[in-house]
């Protein structure tokens, strides 16, 4: 970990900040809250024919084939997650969807990184704001912010090869030092299973950041090894899917840019398929993930914890009627 020059510091005093033993916080969503993967339905596939070719129909009918396309085509799929969607309990559907061979790739922002360490490392995450903030408590867990700082550093290291990058290397940490919880662990199953794992951050937006730990130099460059990584990813996507759940700024803006820098080094994405599933609609996820990009762009409105198992239980069952029997061990 690089620390701040004491010289260029305009605030010493932060380094004083008080922190606490994250077993010892209150956390609101704990492992026995988190969904169930069933195996796919019989018959589940007429279900989804069924709908009416009106509006959400229309889409969620649109994407499922399309996710079945690209991976009947040996296309990549890819979600870009809101910190939300761990939250709800959703971590054991999209594992099941990385060992099942039909997720390549998970990127997600800082707080999406804070609550999959947590779960990882205490089972249990996300803290009540309104409790903790007047205590000057609030974002102050010392294994949170002391472990994201672990990762950042080990994320931006030479010795991290073609592994380097704060995702990947947030999910080897908690490999590595036994996290009781890895398996529920996004980041830690991704490195399991060698699927890209990505953390776009935004400096001074996470709890983590006000940990004394915190390198701005090491997250940077974990971050900044983690675009290149998506850059890489959405070249090669023409005929793909990005799907985009619950982030409203910083993945739809880092993914725009991903696919500026695919279309200026001569890709095509006209086939690409594009979609913005979250609870309302927002500006720039609309703009930058739904409208703006090449290929077919695609909305779905509703609850993560009723519209992902929706749309999980529609992919494998159409894939199990086209024969496809991809995974991973």
């Amino acid at each position: 970990m690089r620390p701040l020059d004491p010289e260029l510091d305009p605030f010493p005093a932060m380094r004083a900040v008080r922190t606490y033993p994250l077993a010892s916080r209150r956390s609101l969503v704990s492992l026995d809250q988190f969904c169930e993967v069933p195996e796919p339905l019989d018959g589940f596939e007429g279900f989804v024919d069924s709908l009416p070719d009106i509006y959400a129909g229309t889409h969620f009918k649109r994407l499922v084939q399309r996710i079945v396309d690209a991976k009947l085509g040996g296309k990549p799929v890819a979600v870009a997650l809101g910190a939300h969607v761990l939250k709800v309990g959703l971590a054991p559907l999209l594992i099941d969807l990385m060992r099942r061979g039909v997720i390549d790739h998970v990127a997600m922002n800082g707080a999406g990184a804070i609550h999959d360490f947590e779960i990882a490392t205490a089972g249990c995450t996300s803290e009540d704001v309104g409790e903790q903030l007047p205590r000057g408590e609030f974002g102050f867990a010392e294994e949170t912010g002391a472990g994201l700082a672990r990762a950042a550093a080990k994320g931006c290291t030479a010795a991290a090869g073609r592994e380097a990058g704060f995702g990947r290397a947030l999910g080897h940490l908690l490999l590595e030092e036994g996290a009781p919880h890895a398996a529920l662990s996004v980041s830690a199953e991704a490195a399991r299973l060698g699927v890209g794992c990505t953390v776009h951050v935004s400096l001074g937006a996470d709890i983590v950041h006000m940990h004394p730990a915190c390198s701005g130099a090491d997250v940077g460059e974990a971050s900044v090894i983690d675009f290149r990584h998506v850059c890489r990813l959405v070249h090669g996507m023409n005929g793909g899917v990005w799907i985009n759940v619950g982030c409203a700024v910083v993945l739809p803006e880092t993914y725009l840019k991903a696919v500026s820098v695919a279309i200026n080094l001569g890709a095509d994405l006209s086939d690409m398929t594009t979609a913005n599933l979250d609870m309302l609609r927002q500006y720039r996820a609309e703009t930058n993930v739904v409208q703006r990009p090449p290929g077919m762009g695609l909305t779905l409105i509703g609850q993560h914890e009723l519209l992902l198992p929706l749309l999980r239980m529609a992919v494998l069952s159409k894939l199990a009627r086209a024969g496809w029997s991809g995974g991973r061990a």
